[in-house]
């Protein structure tokens, strides 16, 4: 028999793999959830005790979770087989894998490091966030129940529930990462789930400078400010990057000082070990039991704290936040939402307002400009890259003006040919007015710094 004849005979495997050649990539994807599903069902029905208890063990063996159904996957196979072509078996497995144990379509985009963000609008469109750009994926769930079926995965472990009664659902997934789930009616697009990764490794400075968020003067800055015990705000917009800085900055904290940190959801790594974590609760079904970030900050406050780091004031916890740096609490860190270094004012007395003290807008001006000393504005570009934008300090009241002063800022000049931004950090050449500070706690800083050669920043 010639070579040609040999090839040309059909076999078992030709035969599958032409089949599945001829089918559209709807069909190729239906029949994929219809064989999963048979294995699934399978699993269930014939699962023994032995099998049960290495599947829902805490430390779960993952070869051995993988021949467990591997060995369902053949037998569904061997009754059905042309189902898939046997080449793709390993993808049958990885998916029911995490199917069972994970967190099934998006697994794989919460293992990808390059991922920032996942964004599910409704079972059929996942989107995800990659070096700063929204980008949507091919990955999809088979309806709204099989999402349902995942989300409530997600939640359960967290003692949290979701319906119609209870339609919203903010929380922290076991390895960090921040979660928020709205379901209908609320979503008219179906359930939608937004995850935040949370990095597995905490960026430093170096990295920042790398990345271009800022250069290496105003890092250098920023380290003699923490060590100077300088109350420093971070703020910027949704996704500007101000939890990553201000874990950048709270890692030039001393080692022999006790910090609080206090967050909605705990995403804040410090190294020090000295470091008590707290973190808010929301009601419980009944709507008792509900810890707030004021709560918490109140609480702080009689822990003897030598800083205090809250992730982000919203509301009447500011206040709480300002007196606590005017008392005494010096080197405090904490951010906020806002457009601008002069926003951030703004919304700080509007979050004061919120505490519910009838307080004059002088006497909140006040408290502002004596508490924050420097605010740390970050954008993100036009080309998805992070930039600190603006190192302003706050300086004091004239009249019923809280007066600032730009230290460093970025000028942008344009975008390249691949359609990055170009720009520069540029120093004003003025001097804060908290160098006092600097000498009281012993930390040294050139006025040099602060000097505008006009060559200072490179190319960003």
């Amino acid at each position: 028999m010639s070579l040609l004849e040999r090839l040309g005979r059909p076999n078992q495997r030709n035969v599958q793999v032409r089949i599945f050649a001829s089918l559209s990539v709807d069909q190729v994807d239906n029949s994929f959830q219809e064989i999963k599903l048979k294995i699934h069902h399978r699993i269930v029905e014939e699962m023994t005790p032995e099998e049960q208890r290495i599947l829902s063990a805490k430390n779960q063996d993952v070869p051995e979770i993988e021949h467990i159904i591997d060995s369902y996957v053949q037998k569904v196979l061997d009754e059905n087989p042309f189902a898939i072509p046997r080449g793709e078996r390993g993808r049958v497995i990885s998916d029911l894998r995490d199917e069972m144990l994970g967190l099934g379509p998006i697994e794989g985009l919460l293992k990808d490091d390059s991922i920032t963000e996942v964004m599910v609008n409704g079972p059929k469109k996942i989107f995800v966030e990659r070096m700063g750009k929204l980008m949507l994926t091919d990955i999809t769930f088979h309806n709204d129940e099989h999402l349902m079926n995942i989300i409530e995965r997600i939640i359960s472990p967290l003692g949290r529930r979701i319906d119609e009664a209870s339609p919203l659902v903010d929380a922290r997934l076991q390895d960090g990462s921040r979660v928020n789930i709205i379901i209908p009616p609320l979503s008219l697009v179906g359930p939608v789930v937004t995850i935040r990764k949370f990095s597995k490794k905490p960026l430093t400075f170096d990295n920042l400078i790398n990345f271009g968020t800022l250069d290496r003067k105003m890092a250098k800055f920023l380290q003699a400010c923490v060590a100077a015990k300088i109350n420093i705000l971070v703020t910027g917009g949704t996704g500007s990057g101000k939890t990553t800085t201000l874990n950048a900055l709270s890692s030039f904290i001393p080692s022999n000082e006790r910090i609080v940190t206090i967050e909605d959801a705990a995403e804040l790594r410090l190294q020090q070990p000295h470091v008590v974590t707290l973190e808010s609760r929301p009601a419980n079904i009944e709507g008792k039991g509900e810890i707030t970030i004021r709560d918490l900050v109140r609480n702080a406050l009689r822990m003897r704290p030598d800083r205090i780091v809250v992730g982000e004031v919203r509301s009447g916890e500011a206040l709480d936040m300002l007196q606590a740096m005017n008392t005494g609490h010096d080197g405090s860190l904490t951010t906020a939402h806002a457009n601008s270094p002069r926003d951030a004012l703004s919304r700080l007395e509007t979050m004061v307002l919120m505490s519910g003290f009838e307080l004059p807008v002088k006497a909140i001006r006040e408290q502002i400009s004596s508490a924050i000393d420097l605010i740390l504005h970050q954008s993100r570009i036009k080309d998805g890259s992070r930039k600190i934008t603006h190192i302003t300090e706050v300086q004091h009241l004239e009249g019923d003006t809280i007066t600032t002063q730009d230290l460093f800022y970025y000028q942008m000049t344009g975008m390249d040919e691949n359609g990055k931004a170009t720009g520069r950090f540029v120093a004003t050449g003025l001097l804060p007015g908290f160098l006092d500070k600097f000498q009281t706690n012993g930390v040294e800083l050139p006025d040099e710094m602060f000097r505008n050669t006009g060559e200072e920043g490179g190319m960003y």
